[in-house]
């Protein structure tokens, strides 16, 4: 897969950042479809940073109601990812 359709979006939260400037652990949103390679591979290619691990999490989408009706929110697939201690990710 090319490395601009597997990541979609870092995570940006509270959380997320704490674990970044604390353990080096990014968060990204990628495709439901991407393995843990290619994840690997594309955070490389893109950032330019040396990975040590990738994790990854399947999210449940969840009902919402609405006054039309109920509307199901899709799966998404959560992945992250450890790097060097020498290297960052300037995501702002």
């Amino acid at each position: 897969m090319d490395s601009h359709f597997v990541i979609k979006r870092p995570l940006v939260t509270e959380k997320s950042t704490y674990a970044s400037g604390e353990f080096n652990r990014y968060a990204f949103l990628v495709d439901r479809k991407a393995r843990k390679d290619d994840i690997k591979r594309a955070v490389e290619d893109l950032y330019k940073v040396r990975v040590l691990g990738v994790s990854t999490q399947n999210r449940k989408g969840g009902s919402r109601r609405t006054r039309f009706g109920v509307i199901n929110e899709p799966v998404r697939k959560h992945a992250f990812v450890r790097i060097h201690p020498d290297d960052t990710i300037e995501l702002f």
